[in-house]
């Protein structure tokens, strides 16, 4: 085993240690984004996953200048990372000079330094939930064992972020099941009051409660 796959394999092991440790979304996609530009033949990363209305939202990046492109590529609505979450799947431009593909977000990109842009989507089955941005400064893309990897590393932190929201879910159908359990209660206890005071049986009770 090589040392990259060694720490390829260490970085699966962290990730996967945030699905029963001290979940932290912020930190998950923190490492994802640096881990990304560590491992693979990028100089830069960043994820953007979409929000509850389906907009994608910029969440994490390995420096500050991706963050700001990203950023752009969203205001743009064009870039790969846009074609990537609409279609559902990877999309790759190895050398932004020699296409005219996303004119505006193509003039940003090369004005920050960089001349091939890929996108990985974070997706589970027909759920996509967002993609990994990764940049090159030359021209150039993955080969198809690093793509292999990187969509690898973002398909754990899907299943981390739809786990997450599956159990927020649950907690908040908890919570309003145990306020309707409670609201019963309280239904119950004054229907018997008013039987009670009103010499009537439970029903007129109750019809008497609406009332």
């Amino acid at each position: 085993m090589t040392a990259r796959d060694a720490q390829l394999n260490r970085t699966f092991v962290e990730m996967a240690d945030t699905l029963v440790n001290h979940f932290d979304v912020a930190e998950l996609l923190h490492t994802l984004a640096t881990r990304c530009v560590e491992l693979f033949e990028v100089d830069a990363a960043g994820l953007m996953l979409a929000d509850e209305h389906g907009t994608l939202r910029v969440v994490g990046s390995s420096n500050e200048q991706t963050r700001m492109l990203e950023l752009f590529e969203i205001q743009s609505q064009e870039g790969p990372c846009c074609d990537c979450y609409r279609g559902g799947r990877a999309v790759i431009e190895d050398d932004l000079e020699l296409v005219d593909r996303w004119p505006r977000f193509r003039e940003e990109a090369l004005g920050a330094g960089f001349r091939a842009a890929m996108a990985v989507p974070m997706s589970l089955r027909a759920d996509v939930i967002g993609a990994v941005n990764l940049f090159r400064v030359e021209p150039g893309r993955l080969n198809e064992v690093d793509l292999g990897a990187c969509r690898a590393l973002a398909d754990v932190a899907t299943i981390a972020l739809i786990q997450e929201r599956a159990l927020r879910e649950a907690r908040l159908l908890a919570e309003q099941l145990q306020r309707a359990l409670n609201t019963r209660v309280l239904i119950e206890q004054a229907k018997g009051v008013l039987a009670g005071l009103a010499n009537v049986d439970m029903d007129t009770a109750f019809k008497i409660l609406r009332n």
